[in-house]
This record gives structure tokens, sequence and C-alpha cells, in this order.
């Protein structure tokens, strides 16, 4: 939500708030109708379904966030720089011309909704996995919006872009939690009981930190091509090795 944010202050500062803001709230409404349409509809899948699901689903996005922050950490790819971002996007701004539709500035408009809408869209997606897995989707939507409040209001209170946070440090903890978790519900989902049930999560959060932490502690010494592609490798080896012993 922080590239979404820089996105939208490029758009208010350098061409106007009112289409800035109402293309916020379009992409918003868009969200929570997804959220509400999906939302009831994986409550009629069964439980062992939905883990195998939901845990896939999860070790996309929390390998993808993991490798980003991993690359990121260890130098092989450049940190974020949301103020580079802003200056961009507001001398995108800048250039383009003025194109009025439904009294709106139809480019500020655009440009925040799909901003909004794009970086949102993952956020939906996992208030829905982790929703539906706990029976409580009301509870994880309330949760991300106030998540996204905050940062919005962070944002209202600087006038600026949020350089200051440690994006790359908050990617790799949702890299490590979403990986947890998928790997968790997905072996659940495939038939493994977990020795002491939810009690085996710190342990697949330990191996999960300290795996992402040697990737980087090997990729800051290394001189050729980055090897991140082990991270999903070892995940698909603990996978492998679970059903295994549930199979037997």
């Amino acid at each position: 939500m922080v590239e979404a944010l820089t996105i939208v202050l490029a758009m208010g500062v350098t061409r106007a708030w009112r289409p800035a803001l109402v293309g916020t709230g379009a992409a918003l409404l868009v969200l929570a109708a997804v959220v509400a349409a999906l939302g009831p509809a994986l409550t009629v899948i069964p439980i062992e379904t939905l883990r195998l699901v939901v845990g896939a689903l999860l070790l996309v996005f929390g390998l993808q966030w993991l490798r980003k922050a991993i690359l990121r950490a260890s130098g092989w790819r450049a940190l974020r720089d949301e103020n580079a971002v802003f200056a961009r996007e507001a001398a995108e701004a800048q250039r383009a011309k003025h194109d009025e539709r439904a009294g709106l500035d139809w480019y500020a408009f655009t440009i925040s909704f799909k901003g909004v809408l794009l970086e949102g869209l993952e956020v939906a997606f996992i208030v829905l996995t982790f929703g539906s897995t706990q029976g409580s989707i009301p509870l994880a939507a309330a949760g991300a919006l106030a998540a996204a409040v905050v940062v919005v209001v962070a944002g209202v209170v600087v006038r600026g872009p949020l350089s200051r946070v440690p994006e790359n440090t908050l990617a790799f903890a949702v890299g490590v939690m979403l990986t947890t978790f998928g790997i968790f519900w997905g072996a659940e989902g495939a038939g493994v009981d977990w020795p002491g049930d939810d009690a085996s999560l710190p342990g697949v959060l330990a191996f999960v930190l300290l795996f992402s932490l040697g990737f980087v502690t090997a990729l800051l010494a290394a001189t050729s091509i980055p090897a991140w592609w082990l991270l999903p490798v070892a995940v698909a080896l603990v996978l492998w090795q679970s059903l295994r012993r549930a199979a037997g």
C-alpha cells in the first residue's frame, strides 16, 4: 500500500486532489466488491481442499515477496526509492495532457485507480485466504482496512512519500509469514498431520526465516548468478518430505 500511496500523492500534488481521491475510492469499492463476492463462495469449499488451495496461493505470494526482499537485502536488486518513484510519477503527470471527463482530470483519476487497484488486489487475495481458512473474512478485511487507513493517514500527515518506512524489511517479514502459513496449510490440505498441530507453526517459521537469512548472507558474498531460486526448491522439498510421511 505504500507504493499506491506514493502514486496517489504524486497525482494529488501535481494534478488535482479530487480526481486522485475519487480514483482511490473507486478502486477501494472494486476491492470491497471482490472480497464480498468471493468470500461467501469460499465457505462452501471443503476445509481440506480450501487449505490446499490457500496454501498454494500463499506460497506464490510469499515466495514472490521473499525473492524480491532477499535480492534487495543482498544488493542484487536496488532498494525501492519512494522519493524517486514520487518524482518520476510527478514528472509524468506534469507532462500528460489535460483531459477532463465527468468533471474529473482523467489522467489523475485513472493512474490513481490503477495504482490502488493493482496494489490492493494482492492484499484482497491475502485477506480472502487468511479469512477463509480461519472462518472470519470480515475480521481479516477489517485488519487490512485498518492497516490501509494508517498508511493513508501517515501519508497525509507528512504530505509526501513514506520514504523512511523500512519497506524491504516489512516485505521480508511479510514474505516469511506468508510462506510459513503457505507451507503449513498446504501440507495440512494434502493430508499431513503436523506434530502438535498449530504448535508446529513456530518451527516452520524458524525454518523459513533461517533459510531466507542464509540466502541473504550467501548472496552478499556471492559474485555469480544469484541463487534465490533455491528457496522455492527448499520449500518444495519440505512439502515432499511431509507428504511422504503422511502417505507412510
